[in-house]
């Protein structure tokens, strides 16, 4: 049995709360980010969250952002097997989809960091959404866009239609065999 199958079977509900794990210490970041900007008053390079805080170059790098964006897109592919019933499978593909734009985001600007050519005459790299919307709020706005269908995949994971259940190779599902119906 191969790392992913394992991986969508006995070893999902783990997966995924690994996954979850690190998905919602970034959004913290991002929100802690917010706060400081919009409650705080901070001027926006002052605002980094808490690992920025201390890290001050961990907010600036490029490369760190571009490797979250990976580790996104690779967990929501590698652990989408094990969302093998209509809704869940739906909705943890539509996250698929859209962390596959942000990633392209993510490289468009470090290949810009990498070439020192910016987008639209920018001072500095650019992603293509960015040319309308501020960097934190873009990125709070792609956090909660992938965020909001992995919750809903999630749920429809955790409770499955009771035609899906013995299709599920995983612990995932809250119930002993009674899925709710939809």
């Amino acid at each position: 049995m191969t790392l992913r199958q394992r991986l969508n079977s006995e070893k999902h509900e783990l997966a995924l709360q690994v996954f979850m794990a690190i998905v919602l210490g970034h959004w913290v970041e991002h929100l802690l980010q917010a706060f400081q900007i919009y409650v705080l008053n901070w001027p926006v390079p002052e605002a980094r969250g808490l690992i920025g805080y201390f890290y001050p170059w961990v907010i600036k790098s490029e490369t760190l952002h571009y490797g979250y964006a990976v580790v996104m897109l690779i967990g929501i592919w590698l652990l989408r097997p094990g969302f093998n019933g209509i809704d869940d499978r739906r909705w943890w593909t539509v996250a698929l989809v859209i962390q596959f734009f942000h990633h392209f985001e993510h490289l468009l600007l470090i290949g810009q960091v990498a070439t020192g050519h910016f987008i639209a005459g920018r001072p500095v790299p650019t992603s293509l959404i960015q040319l309308w919307v501020p960097r934190v709020e873009l990125h709070l706005f792609y956090n909660t866009i992938v965020f909001i269908p992995m919750v809903v995949a999630m749920y429809f994971h955790m409770f499955p239609r009771r035609s899906e259940t013995s299709a599920m190779q995983c612990t995932c599902a809250w119930h002993n065999g009674a899925a709710v119906t939809v």
